[in-house]
This record gives C-alpha cells, sequence and structure tokens, in this order.
C-alpha cells in the first residue's frame, strides 16, 4: 500500500516575515563589519568569495522585491516541499546573476535592498502568486523559501569568515523544517523517523511502518548538521563518525536521499 499523502505544514505568515527581516538584518550587520581584506576571501561555495556570497544574500531578497513589482501569475505551479529538490537546475542561472551585482558598496546594497523589500512586503497579501525560477508560488510559500537561503547562506558565510553571524530561531526552524519535508517528500515512507529537535520530525523511507512505540529505524541529529547534510555541505558518513548524527536501524541511512538541495 502506497503511504498516505501528508497534508502540506503550515507556516505562520507573520513570524515567516519577522523571521526573514531579522535574519536579513543579521547579514547585513555583519557584512557591515568584515574587514575589506576578508571580502575576497574563499568560500566552501565553488569558487565564489565572500564578497560573491554577500551578493547573493542581497539577491535572496532583491529578486523577490523585483518579482512583487511583475504582473502576478495566473496559477500556481510549485508545492512547498518540493522547492529545494528543484533546486539544482537553477545553479547557472544563479550563479551569472550574482555576478551581475555591483558590490563596490556592500554596506549600501544591503539597506537599498532592505528598504525596498520591506515597502513592497508590507503591501503584498501571502496568497498573492510570484513567479520564480522553479515556477509560481503563493508569496508566503516562497517567503518560507527564503529562509532556507538566509540560513544556509549565513552558515556559509560563518565557515568562510568566523564572523559568528547569529541565526534567528524562527528563520532556524523553518528552514529546518522544509529541508526536512523535502526529505520526506523524495523519500516518500514510513520506515523510518528522522528526528531533529527542537523544530522537525518527519517519516520516510519505503519499508514497514510503525504504529506504536519506538519506531526501529531512527535518526537524531541536531538542525544545523541536519542542514548542513540536506544541502551537501558535509558528509552522513563524515558526520556520523563525528557524533553527529545518531542512527539506529538497518534502514536508518539516509546517505542515497541527500543532499535534498543542491
Amino acid at each position: 500500500m502506497p503511504p498516505a499523502k501528508k497534508r502540506p505544514r503550515r507556516y505562520d505568515p507573520a513570524k515567516t516575515r519577522a523571521a526573514v527581516l531579522a535574519q536579513f538584518r543579521h547579514v547585513r550587520d555583519a557584512a557591515a563589519a568584515l574587514p575589506s581584506e576578508a571580502l575576497d576571501g574563499p568560500t566552501r561555495l565553488g569558487d565564489w568569495t565572500v564578497r560573491e556570497l554577500l551578493a547573493h544574500l542581497t539577491m535572496v531578497l532583491g529578486s523577490l522585491s523585483q518579482r512583487l513589482a511583475e504582473a502576478e501569475p495566473v496559477r500556481r505551479e510549485l508545492a512547498l516541499a518540493d522547492w529545494p529538490l528543484a533546486t539544482a537546475k537553477g545553479a547557472a542561472g544563479i550563479d551569472e546573476d550574482t555576478r551581475a551585482i555591483a558590490t563596490d558598496d556592500l554596506p549600501a546594497l544591503f539597506d537599498r535592498t532592505l528598504a525596498v523589500f520591506e515597502e513592497r512586503l508590507a503591501s503584498a497579501s501571502d496568497e498573492r502568486l510570484v513567479t520564480t525560477r522553479f515556477g509560481a508560488m503563493s508569496l508566503g510559500d516562497f517567503l518560507v523559501t527564503r529562509t532556507v537561503e538566509l540560513v544556509v547562506h549565513t552558515d556559509d558565510l560563518n565557515a568562510a569568515t568566523g564572523a559568528d553571524v547569529p541565526f534567528d530561531r524562527q528563520a532556524l526552524a523553518a528552514c529546518t523544517r522544509l529541508l526536512a519535508d523535502a526529505l520526506a517528500s523524495k523519500a516518500p515512507g514510513g520506515a523510518v523517523e528522522v528526528r531533529i529537535p527542537p523544530y522537525a520530525v518527519v517519516q520516510c523511507v519505503e519499508g514497514p511502518r510503525h504504529t506504536r512505540g519506538t519506531p526501529p529505524n531512527v535518526v537524531e541529529t541536531d538542525p544545523l548538521t541536519w542542514i548542513r547534510l540536506a544541502t551537501g555541505r558535509t558528509a552522513w558518513a563524515a558526520e556520523r563518525a563525528a557524533a553527529r548524527v545518531s542512527a539506529s536501524g538497518e534502514r536508518a541511512d539516509l546517505t542515497d536521499f541527500l543532499p535534498v538541495m543542491g
């Protein structure tokens, strides 16, 4: 019997908006404090420098501001849990658009991006459809994807610079949950329970389902380790060896299903 279709997770629109703004402000403040020599340092994102990573972080909101100024699409085309799985096919275009951003005055770029975004977001309904690279989505859903972009790339920035940029709790929660739901979408089933306390629990992977008591196959990890696994920043074997992932049961190996976002 195929697994029962799960209801989409619901997110509080007001909390999501606040989380996106809070995380962007954290990054803006960190960018303004970085010494100029740090901007040309390497990152773990191929040949992107810190400067290009910061430019991309402004694009996370700047591209949405542009879409809010465009005509509304006529129909929804992409479910929220499918967004992470679709991102790999947009890598080339994202790289090209990022490199086209002028970065001679990063503090001004961040301030300008935030001001325009706040102005356009204030008058937009969460049900309004917006165009994305991967299909039209509601604004409310697309804002959840912005928490993923901001949290994942904040972690990239911290890894590159040691800046210790904080994570907004609600942004971290939304990012964790969406990437967990993407795993459940990629590997549907009920044989494995994945726990990412305190934010998410999902069941995935084909096989026997449990109905009560402790599941026979359990994976547990912390939010940042999960986010790094889900986005390919680290590998399952390495995190298991470092004891940042616990896995019990013969099916509790997620190697074949990771990453869920390119």
